[in-house]
């Protein structure tokens, strides 16, 4: 019995290592044809619609003063361009210093809300903004991004040549990734992830995912929709899947760049992550138990893929984990000793290929350092996120059993220079 628990669970890990290889090669390929797909657009001639920038704070004192000027930079005529900072309910600066660029620049609005619209999270922000918004496109930024100027061009580039599209989405990048060990950590994940869930994914099925900041939206669907799930503490992943199941796509442009702040303490970054990896098993509840809901049978990939990467991966390492551990003080006829011990080597080196060839995508990152810090973070960053994982199946799980009401936490954000 330990034999067969043990195989399945490496067969369960092995599986994902290789399709993330998979992904990762799809990523590379989409790599080298982006710029060529998006230098023909360039040639196309469009009516530009109206856009609607929609960035929700709350008590974002410290970094909205930097959003807004990237704001104003944008590549994109004014005179169709309205970028509205809703201010959910902050008890700061937040709203007066948006309020004094407001003043100043006629295409930039403030919406302060109110209870009992305030202060509920992302999605109820949103929602109040779209409300009070005009454009035919609707984007959306975080309150600490500082997109580079043509990325609300190149959003609107992919909508408007593919008719198909019902989102496009950007890439973002890590604008503190050198302040110290965890923020480093988490630019290699997120530059894996760019190339790996999103480039893998749209390469070979013409997936994506809705991230949190820096995409496009056609205003037609998200009125069909009826905005924002407000009960979602992952809005965007939740989001993605109506978006497929009304028979659209999700393209994935790298053109479109935006610079985001990420955690700098462990503390913070469990809580933020703690939140993404419970919206995305909120998903995963919400359409596995009701598959009637999925119209877009395409969308079972990436149900399949939430499915494996917060249950079945989780269960397949654990129980290899126990398996071997027991093994060591006590007799289980455990007979794949010499086969797990090879296993474990090649996982780690296909871990360190994968992760390699995303950082060579990326102009200056696959350095001496960087791979020192891949080694690294094996043995703590990835462990640390199968306890987190661990952690909010339990909140998830406690809080659809008592029908606990979601609450939305906030990432901490820090000064940065201008």
């Amino acid at each position: 019995m330990s034999n067969l628990l043990f195989y399945f669970s490496l067969f369960l890990i092995w599986f994902m290592l290789i399709y993330h290889m998979f992904l990762m090669k799809g990523g590379h390929s989409h790599f080298l044809r982006y710029r060529k797909t998006a230098k023909e657009w360039e040639g196309n001639l469009y009516i530009l619609p109206k856009v609607s920038v929609l960035i929700p704070a709350h008590n974002e004192e410290v970094v909205i003063e930097n959003t807004i000027k990237a704001m104003l930079k944008l590549n994109y005529p004014k005179e169709k361009l309205e970028v509205i900072v809703i201010n959910d309910n902050s008890s700061d600066r937040t709203g007066e210093i948006a309020d004094s660029y407001a003043r100043e620049n006629s295409f930039l609005k403030v919406v302060h809300t109110k209870p009992p619209y305030a202060g509920k999270g992302k999605s109820g922000a949103l929602n109040q903004g779209l409300k009070n918004s005009t454009g035919e496109v609707i984007v959306v930024y975080d309150a600490d991004n500082t997109p580079e100027p043509n990325s609300v061009h190149y959003l609107v580039m992919g909508l408007q040549n593919d008719p198909k599209a019902g989102a496009t989405v950007g890439k973002f990048r890590v604008v503190n990734a050198t302040k110290n060990i965890l923020t480093r950590f988490i630019n290699i994940e997120t530059i894996t992830f760019q190339w790996l869930a999103q480039g893998g994914r749209w390469f070979w099925f013409k997936l994506a995912t809705i991230p949190g900041t820096n995409f496009a939206i056609r205003r037609s669907i998200l009125e069909k929709l009826g905005g924002w799930d407000e009960k979602a503490l992952s809005e965007d992943t939740e989001l993605s899947f109506r978006v497929y199941n009304l028979g659209y796509h999700i393209r994935f442009f790298p053109a479109a760049i935006t610079w985001e702040q990420e955690p700098e303490t462990w503390r913070v970054w469990w809580k933020q992550r703690t939140r993404w990896a419970r919206g995305n098993q909120y998903v995963i509840s919400k359409y596995l138990f009701d598959l009637s809901k999925l119209k877009n049978r395409k969308v079972l990939l990436d149900l399949s893929y939430f499915l494996f990467t917060y249950l079945l991966f989780l269960f397949g390492v654990l129980v290899s984990d126990i398996i071997f551990v027991l093994n060591l003080f006590t007799d289980i006829q455990l007979s794949a000793g010499a086969a797990s011990t090879a296993l474990f080597v090649l996982a780690f080196l296909l871990y360190l290929s994968e992760v390699s060839l995303a950082l060579s995508i990326e102009k200056g990152q696959l350095t001496v350092k960087n791979f020192l810090v891949i080694i690294l973070m094996y043995f703590t960053y990835s462990q640390i996120w199968l306890l987190l994982v661990i952690c909010s199946l339990f909140l998830e799980s406690k809080r659809m059993l008592f029908k606990q009401e979601v609450k939305w936490y906030k990432t901490q954000r820090y000064k940065q220079s201008a």
